[in-house]
């Protein structure tokens, strides 16, 4: 059913509430998302919303993930679609397939220009703005009456464009003047600025519902970056109430619940909003303590509703942090929620009920619904703008080695794999880095070895309070096939057992000396009251999903420089001829103990 129709059809006492969920990088983690969502179904969402990657890169499993909330889990859903960086045919391909599919409902995104200009990728001419998408399916005979259209908004100003408010509003009138039906808005925590801005765009006349994004605040890392990568303006209040738990990860969930809570009866109560988005980045638990915590989910929606009506609103200085028992509560929800005997991780040491509640590093659990990031609105975290002025214009070999230490000595912010300064964490191990990184094997991602921390350290802690944490060390880097292979004669003759790698190209080949199945807990915590959590795990298959990752950062950064330019064909010949290569110590009682391994005797670096 078109969402237009539910909405204006919608008599429930409470109000309605969508989930947006994106496609899992690994097929572990796809088949146990759709576990996840026949439980989250039982919370009754009016419609489920998957997500679309920059450029069609996630087509497949975004059709495919759709199809089966549609169908197998009868709700509908709403299938995101981009028009920046689709090729010719691509955005009718998938309009086809959608409407094969039984889909009904598209949220048309990306109004910008594509962000490598002239040297992006070619992209279909008729679509240069949202407005252009909107239009194209309204006015289409194939597809004008097979969907209802919904575009994205964005109250605190778009992460990407340096225009004024009226400048916005203009932008999403023209997408609603084109035909969009619905407005699902990006995430924001400034609810007072919120509802100045439903008042401003309803006096530019654009009258279509408008549903808040809500994302439940998860880790204070994942907190920051996901409002920096959005722009998203913050209430005074709301960064002096983290910085003080910050460094206790189930403090900071419990605090994200109840500010949500917090938000959601404000909208109501305040702003007459009648329904909700949440974005859940393929989480449960933190989705279903909210909507418990609102009288939402289960129950008499008449209580409800009572819920709603009589509880007033708390002032942002009195916001109260959620029990732990309300843990208790929301387990207890998915527990009596439908469940399947298919979904892993159950009896393991690291169980699926686990998977999500500490995500810490990069890797996770590759097994986890949640495993690998997505961008909220299918767009690339670069930027042209960004590249030139960061990264500048590498002609060598050493240009790049200069780009790579400059952001290890805090000279630049970012690099095109890391898109955040050099952590804490890292500088404890600056030197090895240095010296990687001089040798010309670019450092992407490592961690120091950890023996029994405390959870509180201001550095390497994590998860609860009266914990311990512990790593491996590990680090990634870009080789050349001749020292690759310096580097598995060095694991097969003095590892001794004690070191894995990982090494892949782009071409498809991986060399390892992990054996099938193999499995590489490198963080985990021992926390009081609860069973071992294994937070990040690394083999094959994440690993493999990495790799794709990084070799299309290169092609991604390539992409702004001339096809003919010295930098294009450097970044390009990177790409090619270079391994991405993963090596973990086991002996995570010896912090030395990886760095005397490369940089010892017989050293190969």
């Amino acid at each position: 059913m078109k969402l237009s129709h539910k909405i204006a059809e919608y008599g429930g006492t409470r109000p309605f509430y969508t989930f947006e969920f994106f496609p899992p990088k690994t097929d572990q983690g796809f088949e146990n998302l759709l576990s996840r969502i026949s439980r989250l179904v039982s919370l009754e969402p009016l419609a489920i919303n998957i997500t679309w990657g920059a450029g069609g890169t996630t087509k497949e499993r975004s059709l495919e993930l759709a199809g089966l909330t549609q169908t197998e889990h009868g709700v509908d859903t709403i299938l995101h679609l981009t028009c920046t960086n689709m090729e010719q045919g691509m955005v009718d391909d998938a309009l086809r397939s959608a409407k094969e599919r039984g889909i009904h409902n598209i949220l048309a995104l990306r109004g910008d220009p594509p962000r490598g200009e002239e040297y992006w990728i070619p992209t279909d001419p008729r679509f240069t703005h949202g407005a252009d998408l909107v239009s194209y399916i309204k006015s289409s005979p194939e597809f004008a009456s097979s969907f209802c259209v919904g575009v994205a908004a964005y109250p605190d100003g778009h992460p990407d464009r340096e225009s004024d408010d009226d400048g916005e509003l203009e932008h999403l009138k023209a997408k609603v003047d084109a035909g969009a039906e619905f407005i699902v808005t990006q995430l924001f925590y400034d609810v007072d600025g919120f509802l100045q801005w439903v008042k401003k765009v309803r006096a530019k006349g654009i009258s279509a519902p408008i549903i808040p994004g809500i994302m439940p605040i998860q880790t204070y890392a994942s907190f920051l970056r996901m409002t920096k990568l959005c722009g998203t303006r913050m209430p005074p209040n709301l960064m002096s109430d983290l910085v003080p738990l910050r460094h206790d990860d189930q403090k900071v969930k419990d605090y994200g619940v109840a500010l949500a809570v917090q938000m959601i009866r404000k909208l109501v109560n305040e702003g007459g909003i009648r329904g909700v988005h949440f974005c859940t980045l393929n989480l449960e638990r933190s989705v279903t303590r909210v909507l418990e915590d609102l009288g939402w989910a289960g129950g008499s929606p008449k209580v409800a509703n009572k819920l709603i009506s009589d509880t007033p609103v708390v002032p942002d200085s009195e916001l109260v942090i959620t029990p732990h028992n309300a843990t208790d509560s929301a387990t207890h929800t998915l527990s009596t929620a439908p469940s399947t005997d298919s979904e892993a991780g159950k009896g393991e040491l690291n169980n699926a009920t686990s998977w999500d509640d500490f995500p810490n590093g990069r890797f996770g659990d590759f097994k986890s619904p949640a495993y690998g990031e997505t961008d909220l609105w299918g767009s690339s975290i670069m930027s042209r703008k960004q590249a030139l002025q960061q990264w500048g214009h590498p002609h060598t070999l050493d240009d790049l080695t200069t780009m790579f230490m400059r952001h290890l000595h805090s000279k630049i912010a970012t690099t095109p794999f890391s898109p955040t300064p050099l952590s804490p964490e890292s500088l404890m191990i600056i030197e090895h880095l240095e010296r990687l990184t001089r040798r010309g094997w670019w450092t992407v991602g490592s961690q120091p070895a950890i023996n029994g921390a405390s959870s509180e350290d201001e550095v390497v802690g994590w998860g609860p309070r009266g914990g311990y944490v512990y790593q491996k060390c590990f680090v990634e880097f870009f080789a050349e096939t001749k020292d690759l292979e310096r580097i598995e004669r060095k694991v097969k003759g003095q590892g001794q057992g004690w070191v894995d790698f990982f090494a892949g190209n782009v071409q498809g080949e991986c060399r390892t000396n992990v054996p099938d199945g193999g499995r590489n807990a490198v963080t985990w915590g021992v926390f009081p009251g609860q069973e071992i959590a294994q937070s990040t795990i690394i083999e094959k298959e994440s690993f493999l999903s990495w790799k794709n990752e990084a070799f299309s950062i290169w092609s991604e950064w390539a992409s702004f420089y001339p096809p003919d330019s010295t930098e294009r064909q450097l970044l390009d010949s990177i790409r090619n001829e270079r391994w991405l290569v993963s090596i973990v110590h086991h002996d995570y009682m010896d912090p030395s103990a990886l760095w005397t391994f490369l940089f010892g005797d017989d050293a190969v670096v």
